[in-house]
Order: structure tokens, then sequence, then C-alpha cells
């Protein structure tokens, strides 16, 4: 006898109905493994996406499009002549080559040419070894100093590429107030930072510009402080480029290999950093001519 009801499932059964549920449940594992991994990559994606334009805001802020270069630095330098005096020049439109200087040569002018970092304490050494004596020949007419910023060292200042931003600022008094850069330069390394600081900030290199007596300073001040690296950033950028991978005007050298690079009357001064006699000997014998005593004549500065 019956009751109507459905017979209990058999153990087959039970184990086919418990492996189909376990099918199934692997199936929608699947589907959700599927769907995570679609959206952990487009996450990825669009987080990818997000740090590119940020790092390609950073570098646009930072990086100022080409722009023409300074004025008085047609050469990629300052020439600074008698009584301390610069020779001016137009400035160059962007991507333009720079114009070589044309030197003196008539036996009567010492030309000395330097390529320097402002971070660099080599050049350092040489600036503050030779400034003097080289103020003297400059201020009677005994020489020219053609003066070339360099950012070699732009990696060396905890980030802040101090060498890119005090060149800049040479490049700012080049233009707005030529005839106080040699007081500007020697200012520069009497305030130089050590290699692997961050370095004077803009505002503080300004201050130096200031206190060296810098004329035409809101000019200069604005070119300083002109977004990250200054006014001048594209031209610092591309005439560090042009020293380095390009031949030197007026020399056998092929490129500048370090600072500072010292070049009088297109020879190369490898002597000591720290002895201006050393040095004055070198720049007689380079100028190559005994002078009589109606011209004026480099002599060395005693040391001490």
């Amino acid at each position: 006898m019956t009751n109507g009801s459905d017979p209990r499932p058999t153990k087959n059964q039970r184990r086919e109905e418990a492996r189909e549920k376990a099918r199934l449940l692997r199936e929608e594992q699947k589907k959700r493994d599927r769907r995570n991994k679609v959206l952990l990559q487009g996450g990825i994606a669009i987080a990818i996406v997000a740090v590119v334009a940020i790092v390609a805001l950073i570098i646009v802020q930072s990086v100022k499009p080409a722009g023409p270069g300074p004025k008085n630095m047609a050469s990629d330098g300052i020439v600074i002549g008698e009584g301390l005096k610069a020779v001016t020049t137009p400035a160059l439109a962007a991507g333009a080559n720079p114009t070589p200087t044309v030197p003196d040569e008539s036996g009567k002018v010492a030309n000395i040419r330097v390529y320097l970092d402002y971070l660099c304490p080599y050049c350092n050494q040489f600036e503050t070894t030779n400034a003097e004596q080289m103020q003297k020949w400059l201020e009677s007419g005994a020489a020219t100093l053609e003066i070339h910023p360099i950012a070699l060292l732009k990696t060396k200042s905890a980030g802040t590429m101090y060498s890119s931003r005090a060149a800049n600022a040479a490049a700012c008094v080049a233009n707005y107030s030529p005839d106080d850069f040699f007081v500007f330069n020697s200012a520069l390394f009497a305030n130089q930072p050590e290699e692997g600081t961050a370095g004077l900030s803009n505002e503080e290199i300004a201050a130096v510009a200031k206190d060296a007596g810098v004329g035409s300073y809101d000019s200069v001040e604005k070119c300083i402080t002109d977004g990250k690296l200054g006014t001048f950033s594209s031209w610092v950028e591309a005439s560090t480029d042009r020293a380095l991978n390009e031949p030197i005007p007026n020399s056998d050298l092929k490129a500048v290999g370090g600072t500072p690079t010292v070049l009088v009357n297109g020879k190369q001064y490898s002597g000591s950093l720290t002895d201006p006699e050393e040095f004055a000997s070198f720049v007689i014998q380079a100028a190559g001519e005994t002078y009589s005593t109606s011209t004026p004549t480099p002599t060395a500065t005693p040391a001490g």
C-alpha cells in the first residue's frame, strides 16, 4: 500500500545532486573570478593613466618650451672686457645656433674662456684663486673673460637641480644687468652649497644677486624665480648639451669633458687650480708675445 508521496532519493541520486551543486558553484566562482580580473585590470590601467598624467603635468610645469636665449650670450657665454663691461649681443632665437666669439688675435689681449658649473668645487677653487688677478687684467684691458655657465652637476643636489637653476640665474643677470655679471659670478661661488645638498632655493639665489648689487633687480628676480628652473631653463639645457657634445669653437677640443674647462687663446689650461702664479704664467705664455711697456700686461698676483 502506498501513500502517494515521492520515493526517497537513492544514495546515487544524492551523490549526483551534490556533484551538480558543486559544479554549479565552481562555474559561478569562475564567473566571479573573471569579473574581478577584468575590474582589477581596468583599475590598474586607470591608475597607470593617472600616474602618466601626473608625471606629464609635472614635466610641463617644470620644463618650459624652448624659448629665446638670454641677451649678451650669443656664444653661449658672456664676454667681459675692459673695465668689467660686458660685450652686448642680441638674444638667440629658440633653436638657433650660437655665434662663436671672434677672438682678439693682436697678441695684446689674452682671451680667457671658462666653462663652469656653480656646484663644482674645483670651479670654486679656480675662481677663488684667480678672481682678483683676472679682475685686474679685465679692468686694465689686458684680457677678456668669456664665462660659459653649464649644468653638468644637475643631478648632484638632492633633486633640486641647483646647477641648472644657478646657470639660469647667471643667464638672467647677463640678460638684464650684464655689467654686473663678473660680481654676481663671484658671489655665486662665495655662496656655493656642497654637492649632495639641496643648495639654495631660487629665492635665496635672487637674494645673492641683490646682495651683490646687481642692477635691474626686479627683472632679475622674476627671471630667477620663474617656475621651478627659471626663465632660461630651456637655454641652459641646450647650451649644456652643446658644450658636452659639440666641438669647442676656436680650440682643438672636441667637447667639454669636465669643469672647470679653462682656455686661454684657444689653449687648454691643465695646471694648478690653487696657484695664481702658475695660471698667470700660462696666460702670458698662451698669449704668445712679449708685451711692451705701453701695453697692458697680465701679471701674477702674489698668493696670500
